[in-house]
């Protein structure tokens, strides 16, 4: 083993000397922080959305007692023609961002 690659490995792992700075007495202005309209908007929206129901029984609770009833019936046209409705929204949307 080389010494002088000892050395250069040893003063790698060795605790850096981290110069001190000097205050130079007290700080002329204090940090501020602004949130945009936008920002506020935004956490305004966000607590509306925490305090409402994640499911709204009110729309659910006849669905719900349909299905334990066994009368639900799905058209399976008027699911289709839905479903493809909402896929060509999608690809509108999408093609408009791009």
């Amino acid at each position: 083993m080389r010494v002088e690659a000892y050395n250069q490995v040893q003063q790698l792992y060795q605790p850096k000397k981290v110069n001190k700075t000097r205050q130079t007495g007290s700080a002329s202005h204090a940090d501020q922080l602004q949130f945009s309209s936008l920002g506020k908007d935004i956490r305004a929206a966000q607590s509306a959305v925490a305090g409402a129901p994640a499911i709204r029984e009110e729309l659910t609770a006849s669905i719900k007692a349909r299905m334990q009833n066994g009368t639900y019936k799905v058209d399976n046209a008027s699911f289709a023609d839905k479903l493809l409705q909402k896929r060509a929204e999608m690809d509108a949307a999408y093609e408009e961002m791009r």
